[in-house]
């Protein structure tokens, strides 16, 4: 009988687990909820001393957070990009943010993301998905008049801001994701939401009902960032309530992160922030977000620009109150991850530089952390106060290397003892520098020399 057992494992199980797609019937509903420069240390769950979201938190305790998870940039629109395509942005000559194009010809980057590119929504949709994104955009930008529009990558639904056309009102997007879950639901179908909202990216809008709630706080720019943040976590508590009322809650897979860690503070003369998309605002004067005491913030390589919240919820298969501190996650596996959940084949020829998590997510696979694919970054747009670093980086099992635009200089990381990036192992692994400076070299090798000319606006 135990021989018996172990036949039926290996012939019918292992192979639905190892293939191409596990089946997960009925179809589960997939919402990934993307916020825009939050950091990892901006969640009341993290420890923060003022902070309240108490939605996120809940989000946390029902479902379990990846605490190596990482996003493939620094900025907002490469990190985007990887989650849309499945593969690092920089395969796109996307390296950073979109904005005017003479900035991207300056830059050696196109005009918007190509929509003919592998893409997740119409993978979804092709699948049998209701698709919808509201919110940011930002996969090319107001200033691109030309640039297609979210329809041309696969959605059914859209409203957003940072993207040709009218502007969708920032506080609008859950309040459109709810319409637009109680429609698919009424029609029995899946659906796949893209919720990208704006907090806590500049201009900052603070309503009343929440500053009055940090009231206590003396510092200004902290009762600003604690109202902005507070504020978005009761939409999302709306969303989550909204699944619930609709009875969908249970067939539902969640995941919350952000495209990068913390903007940095502003001078408080940097009082009002114009912007062409979303109006004006207060500036990053109120930008205080925290890293949970990882090194650098948004724009950096390193953990507190790439190391963001990782929070997945779908109740009865994703553990519950659950921290993996040990699992290796990154944006581009989102899209092999939601496309194996929902059925959705992948195009032959696509090659992802993703790697599924379902079976981890579902806890049938031991969670050694170690990938098969490295992990990679190409950060081009240094800041001009340090420009030589850190230009590239690669993860590849425990350890992590953070180079210069030239070579130099160099820094060791193992993970996830030294989480934080504290102790630099350089000098004493050599031989481990030159193994990963090598997968670096042999990847940039397979990057295009320049952007897809498909991909320019007229106006160049």
């Amino acid at each position: 009988m135990r021989f018996i057992r172990l036949f039926f494992l290996l012939v019918f199980v292992v192979p639905t687990i190892s293939g191409s797609l596990l089946a997960v019937d009925p179809s589960p509903n997939l919402i990934f909820i993307f916020a825009d420069d939050w950091g990892w240390g901006d969640l009341g769950c993290h420890g923060h001393p003022y902070l309240k979201t108490p939605h996120l938190d809940q989000l946390a305790a029902d479902g379990t957070e990846y605490l190596q998870f990482t996003v493939s940039s620094g900025v907002c629109s490469p990190s985007r990009a990887a989650v849309m395509t499945g593969q690092f942005p920089s395969r796109h000559s996307i390296h950073g943010h979109f904005a005017t194009v003479e900035s991207h010809q300056k830059r050696g980057m196109p005009d918007w993301l190509n929509p003919q590119s592998v893409m997740l929504p119409r993978l979804l949709k092709q699948a049998g998905y209701s698709t919808a994104h509201y919110g940011k955009w930002h996969l090319t930008n107001i200033m691109v008049p030309d640039a297609p529009l979210p329809d041309k990558y696969g959605y059914d639904k859209y409203g957003v801001f940072n993207c040709p056309g009218p502007q969708m009102p920032v506080h609008d997007d859950v309040k459109n994701s709810i319409a637009f879950i109680e429609n698919a639901v009424a029609a029995e179908k899946p659906f796949f939401l893209n919720l990208w909202i704006h907090e806590p990216h500049t201009p900052h809008y603070p309503q009343q009902e929440y500053l009055k709630q940090f009231a206590h706080l003396e510092n200004e720019a902290d009762r600003i960032y604690a109202a902005v943040l507070a504020h978005a976590d009761a939409r999302i508590g709306q969303l989550l309530q909204a699944l619930d009322r609709l009875k969908v809650s249970e067939n539902t897979l969640v995941v919350f992160s952000s495209d990068n860690g913390p903007e940095n503070t502003g001078p408080p003369s940097r009082r009002i922030a114009e912007d062409e998309s979303t109006g004006p605002g207060l500036g990053s004067f109120a930008s205080v977000g925290t890293t949970g005491g990882h090194r650098g913030r948004k724009r950096s390589l390193l953990q507190g620009g790439v190391g963001v919240p990782f929070i997945v919820r779908w109740p009865g298969k994703v553990e519950a109150g659950k921290q993996d501190d040990v699992t290796q996650i990154t944006a581009v596996d989102l899209l092999p991850t939601f496309c194996q959940a929902a059925g959705a084949k992948l195009p032959k020829g696509y090659h992802s530089d993703g790697e599924s998590q379902l079976t981890v997510f579902l806890g049938q696979t031991a969670p050694s952390g170690i990938r098969e694919k490295p992990i990679f970054w190409d950060w081009r747009s240094a800041s001009p106060r340090n420009e030589n670093w850190p230009a590239l980086a690669v993860r590849q099992g425990e350890w992590k290397l953070l180079v210069g635009r030239n070579g130099q200089p160099t820094e060791l990381f193992r993970f996830p003892a030294d989480r934080l990036e504290q102790r630099d192992l350089s000098k004493s692994h050599p031989k481990d520098v030159a193994r990963l400076q090598k997968l670096l070299d042999e990847w940039q090798t397979t990057l295009p020399v320049s952007p897809d000319s498909g991909c320019f606006s007229k106006e160049r």
